[in-house]
């Protein structure tokens, strides 16, 4: 059970994180929203960090916790280290590419974060090649991999590039951690 409580206690402090920031947000009429991404604006920059925690709504950060913490926990099989690796490289990195290409219009959610972790769990099924991975790969798959329709522009109003963005952040952020490449170290 403590092994489990370990496991979890990450993702659930950033869950608790969004959900925080979330009701503060629902108080405000969602007035925090604008201190998402704004895409080739200056202002926009600092969404790149606070992004992944503002929502549009309470449905909004209901749809991205249960995804969270499972893909979190996911992650989490590879140390704390390297989960604190990924999840603030999926952050800056899908955050600055989102600033960059996106649409002109505020982007918020931690859908991107969720198909960060689900591209680094690939990721890291293709690279380290350990039964570990390779299991934690099958899993992701099996239970999401419906997600990935999510990065085809289908609607208006959902952030299609967010969710792109983090699948290439996740999977960029293993590819380039040589760690990945050890299983050991």
């Amino acid at each position: 059970m403590e092994f489990l409580k370990d496991r979890l206690r990450p993702v659930l402090v950033l869950v608790a994180m969004i959900w925080i920031v979330e009701i503060v947000n629902f108080i405000l009429g969602h007035r925090l929203t604008v201190w998402g991404i704004l895409p080739r604006n200056l202002s926009g920059l600092i969404g790149i960090p606070l992004a992944p925690f503002l929502h549009a709504g309470l449905w909004h950060a209901v749809s991205n916790t249960i995804p969270l913490i499972i893909l979190g926990a996911l992650t989490m099989t590879t140390g704390s280290k390297r989960f604190w690796t990924v999840t603030v490289g999926i952050i800056l990195l899908s955050g600055a590419l989102v600033w960059l290409f996106a649409r002109g219009a505020y982007h918020v959610g931690a859908s991107g974060l969720v198909f960060g972790y689900f591209g680094a769990l690939l990721a890291r099924a293709v690279i380290e090649r350990t039964i570990l991975s390779i299991i934690v790969a099958i899993v992701t798959i099996t239970l999401y991999g419906g997600l990935l329709w999510g990065v085809l522009p289908t609607r208006g109003y959902i952030s299609f590039e967010g969710h792109l963005f983090g699948l290439i952040a996740g999977i960029a952020i293993v590819w380039f951690d040589r760690r990945f490449r050890n299983p050991q170290t």
